[in-house]
């Protein structure tokens, strides 16, 4: 064999190695990369999971997220207003039942703290040591929500061109059967008979008016005021009208210009066209007045409900949820005002701790 021939074969196998050791890695390197890509694939499948309830922990108590009965009951000063959340709680996609009750603040806590039957009492007042006693009997520790704040509204007759104004006084007299005509409050009025309307004694709104207008006239021997003889005083006025029912009280008042009564201002709203608002020791019942506190007749709305209500009954907890977030977009609407922030902020917070227990 030539020295020339010899020499291009060794070439040819040189060349030969020299490809097939540069080929390798081009050929492993798929699998190399293969191997690299799978655990951020395998990572990509398992992070939606948990993403979720991180970004909306509130989900569950969602008003489609919950079925079942909601069963409230209690003050006609409430009733609207828990009305209203009731309708927008279904408009957003509950599919259950909310009933709302309108029997009286005092009616709603026996329902509740007696009989056990409802799930939230709807409260004009707040509740009395008594009634929480009653509910410790059934295995129940209400919880406070306030939910807003009532300017109570003292009314006449739209027909009524004589009193615009009294002080308190002037009106616990009229409802202690002191004054019996409206030349007694003020000469200037017509010697007419005053006819009196006012809510029955399970009314909250009842309870409020004695408490702040009747008892400081009605002392008991130590000088004190006393509510119970407040009571029996405006109870026992001789051709008084008593209701439960806030609308046959408007009624009442409009259908006569010596006429007088009392109850929640969403009331007075719903029927301003036939009735008059009186100031009150010359403050009038809105908004700005409510709010600075110089209106005397302001006072706060309840709902009440329990812990193990709440975290059995998850629609219940739901509506309360609901309601006290939304409830200041609907509250001026039906007739009241907001509650004081801190007083939502600890609302809310009770609710939070109330479903964590």
């Amino acid at each position: 064999m030539s020295k020339i021939l010899r020499v291009s074969l060794f070439l040819m196998v040189a060349l030969s190695l020299v490809l097939a050791a540069c080929g390798a890695p081009a050929t492993e390197a798929p699998a190399t990369e293969a191997a690299t890509e799978a655990p951020a694939t395998e990572a990509a499948t398992e992070e939606p999971t948990a993403v979720p309830t991180e970004e909306d922990p509130m989900a569950a108590y969602a008003p489609d997220a919950v079925e079942g009965d909601v069963v409230t009951a209690g003050s006609s000063t409430v009733f609207p207003l828990s009305e209203r959340m009731a309708e927008e709680f279904q408009n957003e996609g509950f599919t259950g039942n909310v009933t709302v009750d309108s029997i009286g603040t005092g009616a709603g806590f026996e329902r509740f703290c007696v009989a056990g039957e409802s799930d939230i009492s709807n409260a004009s007042r707040a509740i009395k040591d008594s009634e929480k006693e009653a509910c410790a009997a059934i295995g129940r520790e209400p919880i406070e929500f306030r939910v807003g704040t009532d300017a109570l509204a003292v009314v006449v007759s739209s027909s009524n061109d004589f009193v615009t104004n009294l002080t308190k006084e002037q009106l616990g007299k009229i409802y202690t059967g002191e004054f019996t005509s409206w030349d007694q409050v003020d000469p200037s009025f017509p010697a007419e008979a005053i006819l009196i309307y006012s809510p029955g004694a399970d009314s909250g709104t009842f309870d409020y008016f004695v408490e702040a207008v009747v008892a400081p006239l009605t002392l008991n021997a130590d000088g004190k005021a006393d509510t119970g003889l407040g009571e029996e005083a405006v109870l026992g006025l001789e051709g008084a009208q008593f209701s439960e029912d806030d609308n046959v009280l408007v009624q009442g008042v409009e259908g006569s210009p010596y006429a007088i009564g009392y109850f929640g201002y969403a009331y007075f709203v719903e029927n301003q066209g036939a009735l008059k608002a009186l100031n009150i020791e010359g403050v009038a019942p809105n908004q700005e007045d409510v709010d600075n506190g110089t209106y005397p007749l302001a006072r706060p709305l309840f709902i009440y409900s329990d812990a193990t209500i709440l975290q059995e009954k998850p629609q219940v907890a739901a509506f309360i949820y609901f309601y006290l977030t939304n409830v200041n977009d609907n509250i001026v609407d039906v007739g009241y005002f907001p509650a004081p922030a801190a007083e939502s902020e600890a609302a809310l917070a009770a609710w939070e701790a109330a479903v964590a227990k």
